[in-house]
């Protein structure tokens, strides 16, 4: 089942991804939610909130390394740790591949859910994989800091 939940992770952020290329690169931003929520083409050449710019060999490398790593780590210890930390942890490596075949592939991660607050600040576009990647990484944090991450 925890695969499958990966492979979905992946499916639905290249899927959502595709569609962002198709129907919104190179237009204005389609506008869901006026000086709120809105759907817009980026081409992410860094990390989050756009850190780190023109890294792809380094980003490539370290993806590869954190995402084998949660591999070897569900295989070795899936029997002792519990099912919410397989959960977080497989959302965060289907997030974490999502993105990076977009970079293997294009050099860039597609990026197109864009939110503002206020006229003041504009939150750094992000997509589907972002999501996967922040949420998991919430989750395996916080059974963590509550020792709840053992079965």
């Amino acid at each position: 089942m925890l695969y499958f939940l990966g492979v979905l992770i992946i499916v639905l952020d290249q899927v959502s991804k595709f569609a962002a290329v198709k129907y919104l690169k190179g237009r204005s931003p389609y506008i869901i939610v006026e000086n709120f929520f809105q759907l817009c083409y980026v081409e992410n050449l860094g990390a989050a909130f756009g850190i780190l710019q023109n890294k792809k060999v380094f980003f490539i490398f370290v993806t590869s390394i954190v995402a084998i790593s949660i591999i070897f780590f569900l295989a070795k210890n899936s029997n002792n740790i519990s099912q919410l930390l397989k959960i977080g942890l497989v959302m965060l490596l289907g997030g974490a591949i999502g993105n990076l075949i977009d970079r293997v592939r294009f050099g860039y991660v597609v990026d197109f859910i864009s939110f503002k607050f206020g006229k003041g600040y504009d939150f750094p576009v992000f997509n589907v994989a972002d999501i996967f990647i922040v949420s998991g990484t919430i989750l395996v944090m916080a059974l963590v800091l509550l020792n709840k991450y053992e079965s």
